[in-house]
């Protein structure tokens, strides 16, 4: 078997309609469809929801749960807060820079931009709290080679040792140098 793309990632939302404002003014994402039930399709329990689908171009979809009779939202404790996160590409430096100006001017904060050597970005946060990451590619295709051709080894010696590898190192050692 060979999966085709994405179908869908879901998340949970507090307020759909605030969710599909905030992606519509920021990201460009339109309403694709919902979804509303009394009970869940997969396991037949009963627990009312919207399910909303956001178009993230590209025939990618975002979506979203509204499920208002279960405990309030919260965050896996155990996992750094910048792991978790959605990052969606964008054209270029002044696609992303625009955005940083828009989402700053209307009082969010933004991190970055953040310079990851094979691509720049910038980090915000919708109203839930979900992190989220726009970027563009700078890499050569060079360099992407270089990346590809270790991953493997990395993978391995990973496995092995689960210490930090010195293979990569070049992405970032102009910043962590400073």
């Amino acid at each position: 078997m060979k999966i085709e793309r994405i179908h869908h990632v879901a998340y949970r939302c507090m307020d759909a309609n605030r969710t599909v404002d905030f992606y519509k003014k920021y990201l460009n994402m339109d309403l694709v469809l919902a979804i509303s039930e009394d009970k869940v399709p997969s396991t037949g329990e009963p627990d009312p929801y919207i399910h909303i689908f956001l178009d993230a171009g590209s025939d990618n979809v975002l979506a979203f749960f509204e499920i208002p009779n279960s405990p309030e939202m919260g965050w896996d404790k155990n996992t750094p807060d910048w792991v978790q996160h959605m990052a969606f590409k964008v054209a270029d430096e002044k696609t992303m820079m625009e955005a940083k100006v828009k989402l700053e001017n209307d009082g969010l904060e933004v991190v970055g931009p953040t310079n990851h050597h094979i691509f720049q970005s910038i980090y915000f946060r919708d109203p839930d709290g979900h992190r989220l990451e726009l970027a563009y590619d700078t890499a050569t295709v060079e360099e992407m080679k270089k990346l590809n051709d270790i991953g493997p080894e990395m993978m391995a010696e990973w496995a092995k040792s689960k210490k930090t590898l010195k293979h990569t190192a070049w992405l970032h050692e102009e910043e962590f140098s400073k």
